[in-house]
């Protein structure tokens, strides 16, 4: 996915490619329909903390691994990058998310019943203690 101004709403300008290619117009597309946003592309860092997959022969870096979220929840994720030195037998850098999470406390109110007990006050009068 490249730094087009057609797809700024959902991928910003971080991305570490200029132009997108057809795979990228396919998930900006998918993310589009189904309101979802690239958060992955939406945060500065150094080109090297960018790059999610190193080819073979070491010389090529791409970025084609990415974190996508609702837009109703994207404030949530706070940052997104790549470490490099994890070792996962792959080619693939691992891609770390850091995400807040944030609870509504619901405020119910509570009904009051009023129930009618005993009025022991009552049985100090001797026509009531008689009855």
């Amino acid at each position: 996915m490249g730094r087009e101004n057609v797809f700024k709403q959902i991928t910003e300008n971080e991305s570490l490619h200029q132009d997108t290619n057809d795979n990228g117009v396919r998930i900006l597309n998918l993310a589009t329909s189904i309101n979802l946003v690239v958060k992955s592309m939406m945060f500065p860092h150094r080109s090297l903390h960018k790059y999610t997959w190193n080819s073979p022969d070491g010389k090529t870096h791409n970025q084609i691994d990415h974190v996508l979220i609702d837009r109703r929840w994207h404030s949530s994720i706070l940052d997104v990058r790549s470490f490099r030195g994890d070792d996962c037998d792959t080619d693939h850098y691992l891609v770390f998310a850091k995400v807040t999470e944030r609870l509504a406390i619901s405020i119910q109110t509570s009904q009051k019943f009023e129930v009618e007990g005993f009025n022991f006050g009552k049985l100090r009068d001797l026509e009531v203690w008689k009855q």
